[in-house]
């Protein structure tokens, strides 16, 4: 399997040793995070270099109030450090590979210029 866990203990180093992260935030008790699950561990496979982490949220609080969850499952895929993308509900494999595939293709220079002037 080529998802890891996160934890509020490991995600600083999480993202700062990964030029891109997605995260799957979910619960033991969600149906729709049940049914995402194949679907992400899949795509996992598919982008050995990446880093795909797990989310529980309830037992990650901390952590999912800091990226303000609101409904699971959540994607939220993070590029050297800037938060990309983010989507409430299953995607299909399609769908994600897609995603994952447009933000590997942007321009960060351009992204962080972008993000540096509407700050």
């Amino acid at each position: 399997m080529a998802t890891h866990v996160v934890t509020n203990d490991n995600f600083r180093e999480t993202y700062t040793n990964n030029d891109i992260v997605i995260l799957d935030f979910w619960a033991v008790w969600c149906g729709p995070c049940k049914v995402f699950k194949p679907t992400f561990e899949a795509v996992s496979n598919k982008y050995s270099d990446l880093f795909f982490g797990t989310v529980e949220t309830e037992v990650e609080q901390k952590l999912s109030a800091y990226f303000q969850i609101r409904s699971i499952p959540s994607i939220i895929i993070i590029r050297e450090g800037l938060e990309l993308f983010r989507h409430s509900g299953a995607l299909n494999e399609e769908q994600l590979s897609k995603v994952i595939e447009d933000v590997k293709a942007l321009d960060m220079e351009e992204v962080k210029k972008e993000h540096d002037a509407s700050e």
